[in-house]
């Protein structure tokens, strides 16, 4: 098939066609990850956008179960340099093509994707429609001009959770270390947490870490929370953009102060703004696995995967009651907060990353440790 893909600002790029025979629109992004081609095809944050990767051959490690972050890919269309037909690889049970195919997305191949992120540098994310059916530029030109902009879309309610449900299940790897251990792991922590778009390595990382996790869908009160005596609340990940999720943000503010709070990019921005600061769209956003991000509370630099559109205005923040705590080194923007007196902080990164990088870890480990501390404390008080 040929294929192509047209910009709103009047440029398009021709190449072979892949995957679905079809016409897609979303805003274009760029990710910079060397690994994990599926994890980025599957993650919801995805939604409304078509992905470009920088690295240059993509699928020839196939598709397989294991690797998805949700049900299904999430992603408008992909673009890539050069795409392999052929899956070679141990894991592989589905080539990348079939794979992509029988959930409707198309492919663009064979382009200048260097051309392309030079362009999305320089003129920030543009909206696009990419098409394996019409060749029509010009016509295809003027349907991107006309699709919805990211800024304003509530898109988590497009790929939350219908309903609740329970996840027992942990990583692989510690899986394999307990045979068929998850029955045998200990899960004290009651964790609730909240479905923007969740990806299921972040559940996978909460059970690594002792947590027994009910997930409910993104538009659940608090008081239905806090009825289910969670020892902590989670806020997942999710697309577009923050402020139209006004039901999470009055959610959230009822919850601080009665009960641990840990968020992770969509959910950081929801609790920046619950504490109320703003936020802002990013001219390209942060799509990668190989962003520096330095812990100040420890003067660490840890190498972090990345995927937002839009981020925290430190300056929107109350310096009294909120700590900054980690700062990107590429542009500045925000990457973590805590609460100084609640217990309650956040990162826009993303420490579970599959296949990583794995330098963040920690963090699940802090989650569990002000649950502990918050149990300790709860005892104390019945005690007394």
């Amino acid at each position: 098939m040929e294929a192509i893909l047209a910009l709103e600002d009047g440029r398009f790029f021709k190449g072979r066609g892949f995957g679905a025979c079809a016409e897609r629109g979303g805003e274009v992004v760029f990710n910079t990850s060397i690994t994990g081609y599926q994890e980025i095809f599957t993650d919801p944050s995805y939604c409304g956008q078509i992905v470009c990767l920088t690295y240059p051959q993509i699928g020839n490690v196939g598709a397989n179960a294991l690797d998805n972050e949700a049900s299904r890919p999430w992603i408008e269309g992909l673009i890539v340099r050069d795409f392999s037909e052929m899956a070679s690889n141990w894991r592989s049970k589905q080539q990348a093509d079939a794979f992509l195919k029988a959930h409707g997305i198309p492919i663009v191949s064979h382009i200048d994707t260097r051309a392309l992120v030079l362009h999305i540098r320089k003129h920030g994310a543009l909206r696009a429609i990419l098409s394996t059916d019409s060749q029509d530029g010009e016509a295809l030109v003027k349907k991107a001009r006309v699709l919805p902009g990211m800024t304003g879309l509530d898109l988590a309610q497009m790929v939350t959770t219908a309903k609740s449900y329970e996840w027992i299940e942990p990583s692989a790897e510690l899986s394999q270390l307990s045979g068929d251990g998850n029955d045998k792991l200990e899960k004290p922590y009651r964790v609730v947490a909240y479905d923007f778009g969740i990806k299921q390595n972040i559940l996978r990382r909460l059970v690594d870490a002792g947590c027994r996790v009910q997930v409910v869908p993104a538009n659940t009160p608090a008081n239905h929370v806090l009825a289910m005596k969670p020892d902590g609340v989670f806020l997942s990940n999710g697309p577009g953009d923050p402020e139209p999720c006004t039901y999470a943000i009055e959610a959230v503010r009822k919850l601080m102060g009665k009960v641990p709070i840990f968020g992770i990019c969509l959910g950081h921005q929801i609790i920046g703004l619950a504490l109320g600061g703003k936020t802002f769209k990013l001219k390209f956003g942060h799509h990668g696995g190989n962003h520096p991000v330095k812990n100040l509370q420890t003067g660490k630099v840890e190498i972090t995967a990345q995927n937002h559109g839009f981020c925290v205005d430190p300056d929107s923040l109350n310096a009294n009651d909120i700590e900054l705590t980690h700062i990107n080194l590429n542009d500045q923007t925000l990457e973590g907060l805590r609460h100084k007196s609640l217990p309650l902080f956040s990162v826009q990164y993303h420490p579970e990353a599959s296949p990583g990088p794995h330098d963040s870890n920690y963090l699940f480990k802090d989650f569990v440790e002000l649950m502990e501390d918050g149990n300790i404390r709860e005892t104390h008080a019945e005690a007394d």
